[in-house]
């Protein structure tokens, strides 16, 4: 084990582990913690403006929040079956994708991934950048930089303060929310606003896409908190316990932004002055538009963290890297951080636009990856991987798995003529009343054709009861020298 594995006490705040192998010797904590830390991570202002956005496309109020609540239980289980793999393999989310992929192959949902973190990281600084504004009277453009570098901060420094972050976002988000709610209650007309409902398919399944793309998204990176747990944490705490707290914060927030949508319209431009500004006083102003831009800081901070490890994952399939400690980590954090503070900065003027076409793009690129990546651990691999195998393109899981990047390429080929969004409207969308439903063809189909190809040829099949790690072996070198 290289000696900067070694330095400092296993529970120090600054974490020494990146891609590698957690050793059973500093798993620690509970599956409650994912609980706070994913509530934190949902209960924010940016799925407030995803909630509100099913109301501006058209549907009212009370579908919107049934919609809503569809896809975030349905996003949000396929989420948490990812957060399970986890304790299980002590292992970083993506890197699990070589299993399926390829060493280097895994490297193509890998681009995918990286971009999504950008793109959440750039959305999250538009957001909070308001909010920062505001609150310290600098404008949005400085907002907007001052919390990225405090997100690259928190970051740089890793898994127990992300933790530490979100258990106190998480009360002071579920404060301020609460306090936001009582104030719709006591001055919107929800009786009226909810009593105007009239279903429609095609805006039901658009606000269902928005909920389950969100919840979706986390799932390249989920299993990367979960990590620490002990091997023998089991699954099913895992799995509740974040799908618990993402569902349930998600649409809080999401079901708060539709109603205060449906009273007083979701205005382009200042979407976090649109919500505070219904918090009355001047000083309980100033509080909320803080609880927002901390709020923000626990989500786009594991966005970071995510793009971080991703980006290591990716070039490590192709060469070998040494140790990434706190240093190395600092760069990869600075460089996420300064791509999404650009993409902040010119994308900021049309912010409503731009993040729903983001969001619905994203589900054509990350339905194929789950389907493939749940199939193959929990169906033909049977919760085990050979985890010195990951790091070796010669291994037994190959540089390029054909079969796989072809199933991936074939998912989201396959989603286009269901898709509707701005930039692209696929030819199917009409006949099923302007309905997008390419994000179910995602998952569905994906799955059954890789698990189709696999047990076809049955040799391919990864994994297994015998592998390293389901039968205890240490930690492999491969992985322990990263």
């Amino acid at each position: 084990m290289p000696k900067d594995r070694q330095a400092g006490p296993a529970g120090g705040l600054v974490e020494r582990h990146s891609i590698d192998f957690i050793p059973d010797g500093e798993r620690h904590g509970r599956p409650s913690s994912l609980f706070t830390l994913w509530f934190a991570a949902n209960l924010q202002i940016s799925a407030v403006v995803t909630g509100s956005l099913a109301v501006v496309f058209g549907l009212d109020a009370l579908w919107s929040l049934v919609a809503l609540l569809a896809g975030n239980l349905l996003g949000g289980a396929v989420m948490a079956l990812h957060a399970a793999q986890g304790p299980r393999l002590g292992l970083p989310q993506m890197i699990s994708s070589r299993a399926q992929f390829g060493v280097r192959g895994a490297a193509v949902p890998l681009v995918c991934s990286i971009v999504m973190y950008i793109g959440f990281f750039a959305s999250g600084s538009v957001l909070a950048g308001q909010a920062v504004g505001h609150l310290a009277h600098t404008g949005e453009t400085a907002g907007i930089v001052i919390f990225a570098v405090a997100t690259a901060v928190t970051a740089a420094v890793g898994y127990r303060l992300i933790h530490r972050v979100g258990k106190l976002a998480a009360a002071v988000g579920a404060l301020a929310f609460l306090y936001l709610g009582v104030e719709m209650v006591r001055t919107a007309p929800l009786g009226s606003i909810l009593a105007e409902h009239h279903f429609s398919a095609p805006l039901f399944l658009l606000a269902m896409s928005l909920s389950a793309s969100w919840q979706l998204g986390f799932g390249p990176y989920v299993a990367d908190s979960s990590r620490y747990l002990p091997r023998g944490t089991r699954p099913r705490s895992v799995f509740w316990a974040t799908m618990g707290g993402s569902v349930l914060g998600a649409q809080w927030s999401m079901g708060f932004g539709a109603l205060a949508a449906a009273w007083r319209g979701g205005g382009e431009g200042d979407e976090v002055g649109n919500i505070v500004g219904m918090g009355g006083s001047a000083a309980v102003t100033l509080l909320l538009y803080f609880a927002v831009a901390f709020g923000k800081l626990t989500v786009n901070v594991l966005n970071t963290y995510g793009g971080f490890m991703s980006v290591v994952t990716g070039v490590s399939g192709f060469r070998r890297i040494g140790p990434v400690g706190p240093g190395a980590r600092s760069l990869y954090v600075g460089g996420i951080m300064l791509a999404g503070t650009v993409l902040a900065l010119l994308g900021r003027g049309n912010f409503l636009e731009s993040f729903s076409t983001f969001l619905l793009c994203l589900l054509t690129f990350f339905t194929p990856w789950s389907a493939i990546n749940l199939v193959d651990f929990y169906l033909l691999s049977k919760e085990g991987y050979d985890i010195e195998a990951l790091a070796d393109p010669r291994g037994r899981y190959g540089a390029w798995n054909v079969r796989a990047l072809a199933t991936y390429a074939a998912g989201i080929l396959v989603q286009l003529p269901f898709l509707s969004t701005e930039l692209y409207t696929g030819p199917l969308v009409a006949r099923l009343g302007g309905a997008d439903v390419s994000w179910i063809v995602g998952l569905v189909l994906p799955a059954l054709g890789y698990w189709l190809l696999v047990r076809r040829g049955q040799g391919a099949v990864p994994g297994g009861k015998d592998d390293a790690l389901g039968s205890g072996v240490p930690a492999p070198a491969g992985l322990r020298s990263r």
